[in-house]
């Protein structure tokens, strides 16, 4: 007799699938999936081996999160064309949600960094630190540039990448170093947003990897030009060469309640000047 031809108990059979046996007899009250045989004394059901595969498939469709009504209406008019389809809607929604999870992941990962930052702030330092490169999605913007049209900016970028919140991506606001260099520190060009996911897409922005020079600043923006004219000064005092943009970025925005106590983080690519012939 072949072994697979054997009926097994509910119990047996639920052990086997990993469930409770209270499910397969819920299945059988509603008429989902059937044992193979029932005991015409005392009612207990059996099933067989070869009901495996069509208890897995109901499985997997509830662990997709198919309603049970719509796993009923499959499993009547089951085929490869309806199950093809049906599983290719889902991985669709599946690498939908992973791709969430993975931006989720980013962004949560950049605020505990940030927070790593505030708990051994020095806000007096000057430092060089090593960056990746990293793509920005940017949008233009000037002095005549009100607050609201940056908001209307910036929300229509979100939209655009298919972000769920404001708040899923990193954003800040990029000055040209050249103008800097001349003493315009309210010339800012761009706001940049980091879009927490790997994309590739004409018109990026990209931030270039290598040494960067950081500071931070906390307290009245009339007085960030002075910050920046001592980072200048530090810069020249330790030979470095400043190029592309100064990105500013908020990192405390999530645990201060007063704009006086925002603090700004500044990045700025740094490199050596070639050593004079």
């Amino acid at each position: 007799m072949n072994e697979k031809s054997r009926l097994l108990t509910i119990g047996q059979f639920a052990a086997l699938h990993g469930i409770n046996k209270k499910t397969l007899m819920w299945y059988d009250e509603i008429g989902l999936f059937r044992p193979a045989a029932v005991h015409p004394e005392n009612g207990y059901r059996y099933y067989n081996y070869h009901q495996s595969s069509l208890l897995e498939t109901i499985l997997l469709l509830r662990e997709l999160g198919l309603p049970v009504s719509e796993i009923q209406e499959f499993m009547k008019n089951r085929s490869a064309a309806s199950l093809e389809r049906l599983l290719s809607e889902r991985l669709a929604e599946l690498d939908r949600n992973i791709t969430h999870l993975k931006a989720v992941r980013k962004t949560l990962s950049n605020h505990r960094e940030n927070m790593r930052t505030l708990l051994h702030i020095d806000l007096s330092e000057i430092c060089i630190v090593e960056k990746e490169e990293r793509c920005l999605v940017t949008v233009e913007i000037n002095r005549e540039t009100t607050f609201e049209k940056e908001v209307e900016m910036i929300i229509a970028e979100t939209k655009n990448y298919q972000l769920r919140r404001l708040h899923d991506a990193s954003y800040g606001t990029m000055i040209p170093v050249s103008s800097l260099r001349i003493g315009n520190f309210e010339d800012y060009s761009k706001l940049f947003i980091e879009i927490p996911f790997p994309i590739k897409k004409a018109g990026l922005h990209i931030q270039p990897g290598g040494s960067y020079l950081r500071a931070f600043f906390k307290g009245d923006w009339e007085y960030l030009p002075d910050r920046y004219a001592e980072i200048l000064a530090y810069a020249d005092r330790q030979g470095l060469a400043l190029s592309g943009y100064s990105y500013e970025m908020g990192i405390n925005e999530n645990v201060v309640d007063r704009i006086e106590d925002y603090i700004v983080q500044i990045e700025i690519p740094v490199s050596k000047p070639p050593a004079s012939k």
